[in-house]
């Protein structure tokens, strides 16, 4: 799936339909968060529509652009206005994996992360690393793809799709990576393709598709999507994508490294 994805690069921004409008809405939802970062990441930036958001609400921010795939980062850097590149508003591009960020503890203010924590089998390695270099009274903005993504797809029979984790266990996940006070929403998201091609070529087109249908063969699928033609609507089939979004925010230490209590006395 990593080499599928950095070959989609070019041919990323037709199809992600759903991961700009998550990003829209995980924006909307800073309206209510009072924060004024210093530094901010985008991790699994992609193409870059998020470091762009996060630039555009947070002006003096230093951007950082985090990906595993060096193609989306060079999409990233192509696509910098000139004016931001006199102004050195460029985002920083980083080549790194969540779980190993070569950043330094306590270096950002906000770490945000737009539909890339659900390809991870394992998401709490990534959250505890996220919560290693947010600084104290940092946050951490995410949203994730949901179990009942494609329930259509899954009513029909499908036996390879992806499975992604309950906002309930993320939830659990965040406090054992250390975060405080999380929040976890859930919303369903509905598109409709003229046929099973269109939602196989976005996937395609995103990098995905292996990694959310799986090791599907041609029987499988081929049987699969004829079940998928009854639930047609108006002449189109449904695709619900279940989107899980989740804050929580890096709190004093209650404990020093060597595991001795911290204890602070105020005036």
């Amino acid at each position: 799936m990593r080499s599928d994805f950095g070959r989609a690069a070019a041919s990323y921004d037709e199809a992600a339909v759903l991961a700009k409008e998550v990003g829209l809405r995980m924006t909307a939802k800073l309206d209510f968060i009072k924060l004024a970062p210093a530094r901010a990441a985008d991790i699994g930036c992609a193409t870059g529509d998020g470091i762009r958001l996060l630039q555009a609400r947070y002006p003096q921010v230093l951007p950082l652009a985090v990906d595993y795939a060096p193609a989306m980062l060079a999409e990233v850097s192509r696509r910098v206005p000139w004016l931001d590149r006199l102004r050195r508003r460029a985002p920083r591009c980083l080549a790194a994996d969540v779980r190993a960020l070569p950043l330094a503890g306590g270096s950002l203010g906000l770490a945000w992360s737009n539909l890339m924590l659900h390809w991870l089998d394992d998401p709490l390695p990534a959250l505890r690393e996220l919560h290693r270099v947010l600084e104290t009274g940092g946050l951490l903005l995410f949203s994730v793809l949901g179990p009942d993504t494609l329930q259509e797809l899954r009513g029909a029979g499908a036996t390879t799709l992806r499975r992604f984790h309950d906002m309930h266990d993320l939830g659990d996940m965040l406090l054992a990576a250390g975060f405080a006070d999380p929040v976890m929403e859930m919303e369903k998201i509905a598109f409709t393709y003229a046929n099973p091609r269109g939602l196989l070529r976005d996937q395609r087109r995103l990098g995905v598709r292996d990694g959310l249908f799986g090791p599907m063969g041609f029987r499988e699928g081929r049987r699969l999507f004829r079940a998928w033609e009854s639930q047609r609507c108006d002449g189109r089939l449904p695709a619900t994508f279940e989107i899980v979004y989740g804050h929580a925010w890096k709190a004093e230490p209650k404990a020093s490294a060597d595991g001795r209590a911290i204890i602070r006395f105020h005036k």
